[in-house]
């Protein structure tokens, strides 16, 4: 082995670079999803803040973390032209040290999801599979604008959400809450094909048919809007039937906001995309703890 080869083998990854691979401003999401419903649920959350506090670590640092890691070891090479700065091809996560903490990580994330009982630890088996599938060869589904996209929307928002639920009935969540909590995944498509358009110019290079590579950032913008906008309707009008005016009036509130904030991201969607993700998607994810507050008490009306 030469010298060189043998530095390479032997070099440890920097600590802030680890922890940069795992992306903790990717976190969020699925954290406020689990919360979505646990309070959806309707069950006293102090009666089992252990499990709430577990859930949260599960679905952000370990699983969420465990996905950017993977995600992140696959697209290596895509990065080189994307985002060379990144820890993997930076080279500050060197050799096969990105494959390795994603690894761990998803033996750590099976662990963890089965202090959760039967159905957090079904719903963190679905959640592993789901990001090798979104990422790894041979299945790599991130190739497909249709499916790549959904995937990561199901398990961001809707998945989290089922778990959370569930994990306080102790037991398969109520359909309302099932219903609700697929409306607002079907809706994350849109916010996942906007997060797409800062990896047009490699997506183009290497293949990749995100929907800005195949429609153009134009019509995949427009897309993406009507994606999220149509689900929070029917959000807005389930709420409304099932005796919630209140909830579904500030549901239709903060779809007025986002519509306000999609007029600018269509003037340039390219430019306007990151802007959107932080104004428009914001109220997207207030509106998600909206309609879960608006859910509970639902089994005395329906």
């Amino acid at each position: 082995m030469s010298d060189q080869s043998s530095l390479h083998t032997l070099t440890w990854p920097q600590p802030l670079a680890a922890l940069e691979l795992i992306k903790p401003i990717t976190w969020f999401p699925p954290m406020w999803a689990y919360l979505c419903g646990v309070v959806a649920s309707g069950q006293p959350v102090m009666d089992r803040v252990g499990l709430v506090l577990l859930g949260l670590i599960l679905a952000g640092p370990i699983v969420c973390g465990m996905s950017q890691a993977a995600n992140d070891w696959c697209d290596r090479h895509v990065d080189l032209i994307n985002e060379p700065h990144r820890p993997i091809p930076s080279g500050r996560i060197p050799g096969m040290w990105g494959a390795w903490i994603a690894l761990a990580m998803s033996a750590l994330a099976l662990f963890v999801g089965w202090q959760l009982g039967p159905w957090g630890f079904g719903a963190t088996v679905f959640g592993v599979i789901a990001a090798w599938a979104y990422s790894a060869e041979p299945v790599r589904l991130k190739r497909s604008g249709w499916w790549g996209p959904g995937l990561v929307a199901l398990c961001y928002e809707g998945l989290p959400w089922f778990t959370g639920a569930a994990v306080m009935a102790d037991g398969a969540p109520t359909w309302p809450v099932v219903v609700i909590a697929a409306l607002y995944a079907a809706g994350a498509h849109g916010i996942m094909t906007l997060n797409d358009f800062k990896a047009l110019k490699g997506d183009r290079a290497l293949g990749i048919r995100s929907l800005p590579v195949v429609l153009g950032p134009e019509r995949a913008a427009r897309l993406a809007c009507l994606v999220m906008a149509i689900p929070q309707v029917i959000v807005a009008v389930l709420l409304f039937a099932w005796g919630k005016p209140i909830f579904a009036a500030a549901i239709v509130a903060l779809l007025v906001g986002q519509g306000l904030s999609m007029r600018v991201l269509l003037q340039d969607p390219k430019a306007k995309a990151p802007w959107y993700n932080g104004a428009g998607v914001s109220l997207y994810v207030i509106g998600m703890m909206v309609a879960a507050f608006g859910l509970r008490g639902l089994e005395g009306v329906l």
